[in-house]
């Protein structure tokens, strides 16, 4: 459980470094953002039968950052429409 959260913490740092411009997010909303991305990416990995959901593999770490990077997007919206 704490790789899962440690590996959460890093996809979604990378994430937030492949996302250009600044975002306002703090470090919860990154872990949280981190770990989503995270399972997408074991559930994608796991359903083309490349590793199981809680395995750490290079196809499913690639797919995780995607998602994550989606969800950076997604998260600045929210907050885009809050501040407006």
């Amino acid at each position: 459980m704490i790789g899962f959260i440690v590996a959460g913490l890093v996809i979604g740092a990378i994430a937030r470094l492949l996302r250009p411009g600044r975002q306002n997010l703090g470090w919860v909303a990154t872990l949280l953002i981190g770990v989503a991305g995270s399972i997408v990416g074991g559930v994608v990995a796991s359903l083309l039968g490349t590793g199981d959901i809680w395995e750490l593999n290079v196809l499913g770490f690639i797919v995780a950052v995607i998602a994550a990077v989606i969800f950076v997007g997604i998260a600045e919206g929210m907050t885009a429409n809050r501040a407006s």
